[in-house]
């Protein structure tokens, strides 16, 4: 290669190569909110388009706070907070196809979910719309699915990852013989057909939730004690941090076809927080914040080596306790933007915007492709029979407006329309009952006695009644 060949080379071409973060002006943070101290490896803070969710302290149970985005400054210190918990909450998710619900887990073993109005209410909300009991231990990782309508992942310290059908409150799966130790995290693929989860035995596994099969498995992929995060990035391929045996940050990189060798494995620095990886599937960017730090690195993922790409770091004085990340459809087109996180200080939280520097003011097309919309591509029955969909996309040339407040509704299931499931199986509900045909004929003749008796006492109140107005029409 002749020599300015060579040069034109060294750098590298990548529209995200100046991509800069900025924190927003003082009058633009939420101030006055006392974020919770739990220790936990949840990110603390969930947002949408309409809304930005905080775990906070609470005396007497759990709870978080839910404030309107535009809703910034000093945080009122009676403002109401949404309280079911009797313990702490642990993590927050709010649901990809309705911004206006919300789901809970909680040091308590349940999961919640919960209905959040779009004026801001006058007392705390402590009604869920369902309650989900499942786990024998607290529950610490929650998330929708990505595609398919009322389907809530929730993983707990009882080594079980359960599946719910929200609309009907009902368990769908239960994947109960896969972890042998503590679950670290777990995360969807862009079409909800496979998990990716870490566990304390140091492995990761890619498991078929409803063939409840583990497809593949990465032993140690960081050989450090310290938890490893994994998640789903293009082309299946799976992006995950850990630690060394000396103690030294690392991202990886492994590919579904060979997990015998990551394709990358990058040394960082020597901080003990773990880091949380945010994943941009539309810019295939990673920003990777660590709890702890003060700082948000972000890189790039390519199908030319070095496959992931350093592209820069934000960084900031005070260190985050917990981070959210704005949903691509609650992003400012106009300005170029093309992330927006959520930094969680002590007493405050500091939106943080990455922009890409554009001189045009028109739509930018190629920092913008269609991105996945708020209607679920399935229901939750065609998902669980083997059905998969892709997200439906929308464009966002015009700005996303988010759509009005659309209730959740909850059909539960009559418990005796449903006959008990053939074979044996091992009781993961608190609510599961198996009505044998004897106990169900008992049940029918106290409700034929019920009957009898009450309209005897009918009869009986016809009877005085009649006596009554006797009595007094005799007395006129």
């Amino acid at each position: 290669l002749c020599p300015s060949a060579m040069s034109r080379r060294v750098v590298r071409q990548s529209k995200f190569r100046h991509v800069f973060g900025q924190p927003v002006k003082a009058d633009q943070m939420y101030e006055d909110i006392r974020v919770s101290k739990v220790t936990c490896d949840s990110s603390f803070c969930a947002v949408n388009p309409k809304f930005v969710a905080i775990i906070v302290e609470s005396g007497g149970g759990g709870a978080f706070m839910v404030l309107p985005l535009a809703k910034t400054g000093r945080v009122d210190k009676n403002h109401p907070l949404v309280t079911g918990h009797t313990a702490p909450v642990l993590d927050i998710d709010w649901c990809p196809h309705n911004d206006n619900v919300i789901a809970s887990a909680s040091e308590d073993t349940t999961v919640m979910v919960w209905q959040i109005p779009d004026y801001v209410p006058v007392r705390n909300i402590t009604e869920p719309v369902v309650t989900l009991e499942g786990h024998s231990k607290r529950v610490s990782i929650i998330s929708w699915h990505p595609t398919a309508r009322n389907v809530l992942l929730s993983a707990g310290c009882d080594n079980l990852v359960i599946l719910w059908n929200v609309g009907t409150g009902e368990t769908l799966l239960v994947l109960d013989d896969m972890h042998t130790d503590l679950i670290y995290n777990v995360g969807w693929n862009r079409n909800g057909s496979l998990l990716v989860t870490t566990c304390k035995d140091k492995k990761v596994r890619i498991i078929d939730p409803r063939k409840q099969q583990i497809v593949a498995e990465i032993a140690k992929p960081h050989d450090g004690a310290r938890p490893i995060r994994a998640i789903f990035v293009a082309d299946g391929k799976i992006f995950t941090t850990g630690f060394s045996k000396m103690s030294e940050r690392q991202l990886g990189l492994w590919d579904l076809k060979n997990f015998e060798e990551p394709i990358a494995l990058q040394e960082m620095d020597t901080s003990n927080g773990v880091l949380l990886p945010f994943y941009d599937a539309d810019s295939s960017i990673v920003y990777l914040c660590g709890k702890g730090d003060s700082s948000i690195r972000y890189f790039e993922i390519t199908d030319e080596a070095p496959y992931v790409h350093y592209l820069n770091t934000y960084s900031s004085k005070e260190p985050q306790r917990g981070m959210g990340f704005m949903p691509k459809r609650g992003l400012d087109v106009s300005k170029c933007e093309i992330a927006r996180f959520f930094k969680l200080h002590e007493r405050k939280c500091e939106p943080i915007v990455m922009t890409v520097p554009r001189k045009s003011d028109l739509f930018q097309d190629d920092l913008y492709p269609d991105t996945p919309g708020p209607e679920p591509a399935l229901e939750a029955d065609e998902w669980l029979s083997g059905k998969d969909a892709e997200p439906i996309l929308i464009s966002l040339r015009d700005g996303y407006v988010p759509v009005k407040n659309r209730e959740l509704k909850v059909v539960k299931k009559n418990i005796l329309d449903s006959k008990p499931p053939p074979g044996p199986r091992r009781s993961h509900s608190i609510c599961d009952s198996d009505l044998s045909r004897p106990g169900l004929e008992e049940v029918l003749e106290e409700i034929r006695a019920l009957k009898e008796t009450v309209q005897a006492q009918e009869k009986r109140i016809c009877d005085l009644e009649n006596k009554l107005c006797q009595f007094t029409n005799g007395t006129d």
